[in-house]
Parts: structure tokens; C-alpha cells; sequence
């Protein structure tokens, strides 16, 4: 009979000691939902991965027709996201000698120009510029992420490779600084302030991207940020990045290894690297067409692919309109747009201007000369 009283009794003790642990749980789960970034990161939902085919394209810098008042103002409007910040980890240059050499240089230009001499700056730049590196978004070597783009009079990715700031100089004792601050982040320093960021502006102006991306850092007068959901992850972040960075043309009159590997004398940096051999043919426009030059060249097998651009540059001049198609092969180059298949296939370079219609492009035969970003090849 005892035993058989006491039944309901411990049937009420565990029915309300359940209850209890059930308010209990609600409680814990309304503190966390109202503290909303106290939530434990293992607990959130995490950024699912796409399709390793579907990477974004980085958008060009496009500003908005706004004065310099009115950006700051709309700037100022943009919340900071804390939530998710990440610090970016120490990134080592993989290859040595000249490459790494013209790797600091590029990473040290965009320092420079972008930043002035200015340590903090610099140092914010170049975590950008190695956050791009590691990104899938952007070419896998550092040179190829400072000139992305900048074989274009807009739309370039640092607006110093295409708005001529290279023309002008600073002092040689800025330009070694901003080569320690470069040869300093290639060997493992990072800038933890900007996180994850793989774009930036300066607070007087708007990009049109400016609204599609969170903005997570402020350094002095620049902003920057990163691609919403996973693009915007660590796990973006673990491209291989090359080792073997190549000359870039647009360099030469600053960095004696980039003129030298260009074939050009140190001191004489500032001149154009010829990549061209013998006389070019060049076919003027007639009538409606005038001044839509058309130009045939041989070029320097042995050149640097990235010297054809200069050498396109300098043949067109300031025609509005300039077609240059090159071939390292010179039994194969045509005189006239009436050429074979197998010649159009063989074409080595070609680089098309028209100011009219505002497009700019430069083009490689990639089963010729590899490029790190797949758009700057010829359609075959």
C-alpha cells in the first residue's frame, strides 16, 4: 500500500521538473535571440558553399554623380557590420628572387598611389590587395590583382593603373618605404583592422557597388568591404596564389626589375619596351571610316606578354579608334583583315579602341601565353 500511494506523487514531482527545464530552455533561447550577436557561432546558421563555378564578378569602379558632400553624407548613412568579422591571416609569397621582387613592387605601387605615404594606409591597401589574391573572384598573383583591368582607361580596379597617377613620381625615399611596408605583408604581416575586405573607397565619392556590399572598416577617409554571405567568409578565402608574378609594362619607368625583365636598361626605364620587331603595317581609314587605324605587327616571341599592351599604347597614339592585332609567328601574319582561319588563330595579341562607343580591350591567345584571369583571352 505504501508504495502504491506514493506513485502519484512522483508522477507530479517529474511532470513539473520537466516543465521547468522547458521554461528554462525558452528563457536561454529568448536572452540569446534578443542579445542577437551573444549567439554562440557554432549555433548560427553558417554560409553554404556554391557551386565552385559560380564565383562573383568583381564590379568596376563606377561612381555616382554626386559632390564630394553629398558622398560623405550618404557614407556616413551606411552601417558598419561587426557581426561575422574576421581577421585576415598571415599571407607568405610563395616564390623568391625576381619574381617576389616585382610581386613586392606591384603590391608596393598600389601601397604608394592609392594610400600616399602614409604607413597605416599602405598597410590597409595591401591587406585588400592579398585578401583579392586569396579570393577566387580575382586573379591568383599579386601583380595580376594591382592591374586587373588596367590595359582600359576606366574600369580599372585601382584607379592609379589606368588614370595616369603613374606619371607622376614620389621620392625615392617614400617609394623604399612603401617596399619594406610591401616586403613586410608578403612575409606573413597583416592588417587585422580591415578583416576580410577585398574593396575600399575614399569617404568623398560612391561606387555604385557601395550598396550591394557591407561595409565592416573605416581607416582615416577610406571605407571598406567585403561581398555579403559566403563570398565574404574565411572559407572564400583559400585560392592558391602564384609564385611567379611577370613583368608589367606600365611599371617600368619606377621599378628597374620590371624594366629589366621587359628588356629594357634600368636607366632607361621610362621608355616603352619594344616587344615589336620590323615595321608594322598600318592601314588607315578612308572616308566615313577616317581615322580607324588598323594596324599588323610581328611581335617579340621573346617579350613579356604583358609588354604588348605598351607597345598597342604607343602605335594607336591618341586615334580615337585603333584596331592592333600582333603574331609572334611571322610567316602567319596577314597584311589585311582578308585572312585565313588559321591565321586569324594564330594571332598572338590584339588590343581594339573605339572613344565612341567607349570600349577598350585587350586580348591574349592563352594557348600561347597563360593568364591568370580567363577574360583577358581570346575567344576561340
Amino acid at each position: 500500500m505504501g508504495a502504491a500511494s506514493d506513485q502519484p506523487a512522483r508522477r507530479r514531482h517529474d511532470w513539473t521538473g520537466w516543465l521547468f527545464v522547458l521554461l528554462a530552455m525558452l528563457a536561454i533561447g529568448g536572452v540569446l535571440q534578443a542579445s542577437g550577436d551573444s549567439v554562440p557561432r557554432s549555433l548560427r546558421p553558417q554560409p553554404v558553399a556554391p557551386p565552385a563555378d559560380v564565383v562573383p564578378e568583381a564590379p568596376p569602379m563606377v561612381l555616382a554623380p554626386l559632390t564630394a558632400a553629398d558622398a560623405r553624407a550618404q557614407n556616413a548613412e551606411i552601417d558598419i557590420i561587426t557581426r561575422g568579422f574576421a581577421a585576415p591571416p598571415p599571407f607568405v609569397y610563395a616564390g623568391n628572387g625576381d619574381a617576389r621582387a616585382r610581386a613586392r613592387d606591384c603590391l608596393a605601387a598600389a601601397m604608394l598611389y592609392e594610400a600616399g605615404d602614409n604607413a597605416r594606409g599602405q598597410q590597409a591597401v595591401g591587406q585588400v590587395v592579398l585578401n583579392r589574391a586569396r579570393h577566387p573572384a580575382f586573379p591568383k598573383s599579386i601583380c595580376g590583382v594591382v592591374f586587373q583591368g588596367s590595359e582600359r582607361a576606366t574600369g580599372c580596379q585601382f584607379t592609379f593603373t589606368c588614370d595616369g597617377a603613374l606619371a607622376r613620381r614620389y621620392s625615392d625615399a617614400a617609394w623604399q618605404r612603401a617596399r619594406s611596408n610591401a616586403d613586410l605583408m608578403l612575409s606573413g604581416g597583416t592588417y587585422p583592422a580591415v578583416g576580410l575586405a577585398t574593396h575600399y573607397h575614399t569617404d568623398w565619392v560612391r561606387p555604385y557597388w557601395s550598396d550591394s556590399l557591407e561595409k565592416i572598416a573605416i581607416v582615416d577617409t577610406h571605407l571598406f568591404f567585403r561581398w555579403p554571405g559566403y563570398w565574404g567568409t574565411p572559407g572564400a578565402f583559400r585560392g592558391a596564389v602564384s609564385g611567379g608574378d611577370g613583368p608589367v609594362a606600365k611599371l617600368a619607368a619606377i621599378s628597374p626589375l620590371h624594366a629589366l625583365a621587359l628588356g629594357l636598361r634600368a636607366d632607361m626605364a621610362a621608355v616603352d619596351a619594344n616587344a615589336a620587331v620590323g615595321a608594322a603595317r598600318i592601314v588607315p581609314g578612308m572616308g566615313a571610316a577616317a581615322g580607324r587605324d588598323t594596324i599588323y605587327i610581328q611581335l617579340d616571341r621573346r617579350a613579356a606578354p604583358e609588354s604588348f599592351v605598351a607597345t598597342a599604347l604607343r602605335l594607336c597614339g591618341d586615334q580615337p579608334y585603333c584596331k592592333f592585332m600582333g603574331w609572334t609567328n611571322p610567316v602567319l601574319k596577314p597584311d589585311s583583315d582578308a585572312m585565313t582561319d588559321t591565321q586569324r588563330a594564330a594571332m598572338s595579341f590584339s588590343y581594339l579602341r573605339d572613344d565612341k562607343a567607349g570600349f577598350e580591350k585587350a586580348l591574349w591567345n592563352c594557348s600561347e601565353y597563360k593568364r591568370d584571369d580567363a577574360r583577358q583571352c581570346m575567344k576561340r
